[in-house]
């Protein structure tokens, strides 16, 4: 990398931001409503202080650990990103063969800018989950599911906490709709179009009746793990596990939904506690740093979710720039294992943050 090139995660993000039109960086930058999630999902990591263990073998440390069962490099997963080709025209597939370069998951999106299969096709040998906003149309969302688990998706990510589309300030002040010549196959099913519509639009699709039975429905109908993706409380978590839930992303959606909720952070410890070892749980909102991912294991996380510095990467350099992101992620927490005095993932526990 030439000299004067970035250096980390926020380096990317302040490159890319006159790059894109205000519409789309709008989009992928903003919140809802004052923003204050958004921010917060950042400095809530603040708030946290690692504590060092000393005089541990770190010889040989490993960032390798297990989601569900599958080995990846990190503990960090592609959170499910839309309207990737907006940033770039490698758009999903390119995210696919970074993750699968760089050795994680990626999660599509149901909001992608290519299909499931042209995403499985671009990193056919990589493990892949497909995260699934439930439709009105419940014929698209069987057709979204069914093209999934035949493109060999090995999990699927439902999203709970969007049964509208948040309060987005600066798309309203844009005028942010989807441009012409980016198609979203999945919004196009059910609408006959993508181009045009604004995220009040795609958002209207939803199904806001969803409840529990209907996730029970769901797990019981697909034979892939679920997890879901939203939850904010201990109660839901319960309920989830009760449901047929096979996992848990604790997520306020990255600050875009119902502002003034806490850090995705925050809300971790408590989720996991009432879970206790029933299934995996996730959290995702306002990873930059390795130090962050460790404080999110500490607090009892098996690995994170990363979107918004990704997409970053995206739209600095396609690809080789999604992969540079997760490289980055990857030497930092290994760096940061070894001063921690935490051979690997696994061996970091609550008493390594305070």
């Amino acid at each position: 990398m030439s000299t004067g090139g970035p250096v980390n995660l926020r380096d990317v993000g302040r490159l890319v931001a006159d790059r894109l039109d205000a519409g789309p960086h709008g989009y992928f930058a903003g919140g809802a409503g004052d923003e204050r999630t958004l921010a917060d999902n950042e400095a809530a990591f603040s708030r946290r202080k690692l504590l060092p263990r000393v005089l541990v073998d770190v010889s040989d440390v490993t960032t390798a650990t297990t989601v569900l069962g599958t080995e990846i490099a990190l503990p960090v997963l592609v959170a499910p990103v839309a309207l990737q080709r907006m940033a770039h025209p490698d758009g999903e597939p390119g995210m696919a063969r970074a993750a699968a370069a760089a050795g994680t998951i990626m999660c599509m999106s149901t909001l992608a800018t290519a299909t499931a299969r042209e995403v499985a096709a671009a990193a056919p040998d990589a493990p892949r989950w497909f995260q699934l906003y439930v439709l009105r149309d419940h014929g698209v969302t069987h057709a979204l599911v069914d093209e999934a688990v035949a493109c060999g998706y090995r999990a699927l990510v439902v999203t709970v906490d969007a049964p509208r589309a948040g309060r987005r300030e600066r798309d309203l002040r844009t005028g942010f709709a989807v441009p012409p010549g980016i198609d979203m196959p999945g919004i196009t099913l059910a609408a006959g179009h993508s181009a045009g519509l604004t995220p009040a639009d795609f958002f209207s699709l939803v199904d806001a009746s969803l409840t529990w039975k209907d996730l029970e429905r769901l797990v019981e109908a697909v034979h892939l793990p679920v997890l879901l993706k939203g939850i904010h409380s201990a109660a839901d978590a319960r309920l989830a596990i009760q449901h047929g839930a096979a996992g848990i992303v604790v997520s306020n959606h990255g600050g875009r939904q119902l502002d003034s909720v806490p850090a995705g952070i925050d809300l971790l410890e408590d989720v996991v506690q009432e879970v206790a070892g029933a299934v995996e749980v996730l959290v995702d909102g306002g990873v930059r740093r390795g130090t962050d991912v460790l404080v999110a294991l500490a607090l009892g996380a098996r690995a994170v979710l990363v979107g918004r510095p990704l997409l970053w990467g995206l739209a600095w350099d396609g690809e080789d720039g999604a992969r540079w992101i997760l490289d980055a992620l990857r030497t930092e927490i290994e760096r940061d294992l070894t001063l921690l005095g935490a051979p690997s993932p696994a061996h970091v526990t609550r008493a390594h943050v305070v």
